[in-house]
C-alpha cells in the first residue's frame, strides 16, 4: 500500500475527529512507516462540525459573548473561512443554544431560546460574512427560532402588541411577527443548513412529539409545545405567504429549521453530504488504497447519514475498500452488507464504560487496532 485515507468521526466523549486521525496514523506507521497517510478530520452536522470545518480549510476562530439557551452570558465560538475573496461563516448552534449547556435539571424548552445563535449570526454578520453553513444538531430548544430570530431584530408580540417572553411556550400567544427592524442584507445572505431530520414542524412526527422529551418536556407539556409550532407556522402563512408547516426538515433544532426556510430562504441539506462537499473530500481519494473510519458507536444508524455511510458511498466510487473502526460495535453483518471492508470494534479487554472512554486508552486502542489492520492486509499483498 503507498496511500492510505483517514476519515473518521470523532470519538463522542473521547477524542476529536482530528485526535481520531492522528491515532489511527500512528497505528499505521507502526506496521508501514513510509506509507502515505492522508487525514481528514470529518463530522456530519452535528457538534463539532464547525470545529472540523474550520481545522480543515484552515479557516479562523472567533469567540464572543452570547446568552446560552437559558440567556446566562457565555463565551462561545465561531469559525471564518476566507475563500475567493468571501467570508463564510461556520456555525454549531449547539455552541449557544445546544443542551450540553445546560445541566439535566435545568432542561425546559417552554423557556430555553435560541437567542445565543441569532448573536452569533450577527457578530459573523458585522465581520464581513455573507454566506453562512449553520449545523443544527444538539439543540436544548423548542423556540421555532423566534430567540434567534428576536437577536436579529425582530419582534414577536401578543395581541396586545406586547414582546412574548422566551422559549417555546409563548408561541402560543403569538399574534404577530415584525420584521420591520432587521437587516435585509442580512435576510438576502446566503445560508445553508446542515441538517439530519427529515422531521416536520408539528404533528406527531414534528419538534415537540419527537425531540421535546430529551429536552425536558412532560407529554403534557409536549401537546402545549406543538400547539406554540401550529401558531407560528399560520403566522407565517399568513404574514409572509409561506408555509413551513409540513416542509422536511423544517422540526429540526426545536423548529429553528422552520426559522431559517421562512425568514433566510435557507437551503437545508444533508450533514455528511454537505461537509464533504465542503471539504471537496473526493479529491482526497485520488490514488488511495485504503480508506479508514470510524465513530464511537457503531451499529446500524451508521448507515442512516453519519459520517462512516457518507465515506464509504464515496469511495464506493471508486472502488477502494473501506474499514470502520469503532468504541462498541453492533450489526456487523448489516454494515459489511452495506459495503464495508471490515467492521473492527477497538477494545482490546473488557473495562467499564469510564475507563474505556478515557483518551489515552481510546489512543492506544485505535494504533492498535489500525497497526492490525494494515499488517494483515499487507501481508496478503492487498
Amino acid at each position: 500500500m503507498k496511500k492510505i485515507v483517514v476519515a473518521s468521526d470523532s470519538f463522542k466523549g473521547s477524542l476529536t475527529s482530528l485526535q481520531v486521525a492522528d491515532a489511527i496514523e500512528a497505528g499505521i506507521h507502526l506496521e508501514l512507516p513510509d506509507v502515505q497517510v492522508v487525514k481528514v478530520p470529518v463530522a456530519d452536522g452535528g457538534e463539532g462540525t464547525m470545529q472540523t470545518l474550520v481545522d480543515a480549510l484552515c479557516g479562523e476562530y472567533v469567540t464572543c459573548q452570547v446568552y446560552d439557551p437559558l440567556m446566562r452570558t457565555i463565551t462561545s465560538s465561531y469559525g471564518i473561512i476566507h475563500q475567493n475573496g468571501e467570508n463564510t461563516a461556520i456555525i454549531d448552534m449547539a455552541s449557544a443554544s445546544g443542551i450540553t449547556l445546560i445541566s439535566e435539571k435545568e432542561r425546559d424548552p417552554f423557556i430555553t431560546t435560541t437567542y445565543g445563535t441569532g448573536q452569533l449570526i450577527a457578530d459573523a454578520y458585522s465581520r464581513g460574512c455573507r454566506h453562512f453553513i449553520v449545523g443544527v444538531g444538539g439543540s436544548a430548544t423548542n423556540d421555532a427560532g423566534k430567540g434567534m430570530l428576536e437577536a436579529l431584530g425582530c419582534r414577536f408580540l401578543d395581541v396586545n402588541g406586547k414582546t412574548l417572553a422566551p422559549g417555546g411556550k409563548s408561541l402560543n400567544e403569538l399574534s404577530f411577527i415584525d420584521i420591520s427592524e432587521m437587516d435585509k442584507s442580512l435576510l438576502d445572505s446566503e445560508f445553508t443548513i446542515i441538517c439530519d431530520v427529515c422531521n416536520p414542524l408539528f404533528g406527531e412526527q414534528g419538534a415537540a412529539y419527537v425531540f421535546a422529551p430529551q429536552k425536558g418536556a412532560s407529554p403534557a407539556e409536549i401537546e402545549i409545545l406543538d400547539n406554540g409550532l401550529k401558531r407560528f407556522a399560520a403566522c407565517v402563512k399568513t404574514q409572509f405567504e409561506t408555509d413551513i408547516a409540513h416542509l422536511p426538515g423544517a422540526g429540526a433544532a426545536g423548529g429553528l429549521g422552520a426559522a431559517f426556510i421562512a425568514f433566510f430562504n435557507a437551503v437545508l441539506k444533508p450533514g455528511i453530504n454537505t461537509v464533504l462537499d465542503v471539504l471537496c473530500f473526493e479529491n482526497y481519494l485520488s490514488g488511495a488504497d485504503l480508506v479508514i473510519t470510524g465513530e464511537g458507536k457503531v451499529d446500524e444508524q451508521t448507515l442512516m447519514g453519519k459520517v462512516p455511510q457518507g465515506i464509504l458511498t464515496l469511495a464506493q466510487k471508486y472502488d477502494i475498500p473501506v474499514v470502520i473502526l469503532g468504541g462498541a460495535v453492533e450489526s456487523r453483518q448489516v454494515l459489511t452488507a452495506a459495503g464495508f471492508l471490515g467492521v473492527f470494534c477497538i477494545q482490546s479487554s473488557a473495562i467499564s464504560l469510564s475507563e474505556a472512554l478515557k483518551a489515552s486508552i481510546t489512543v492506544e486502542n485505535l494504533k492498535q487496532t489500525a497497526s492490525q489492520i494494515v499488517r494483515l492486509l499487507s501481508f496478503h499483498k492487498f
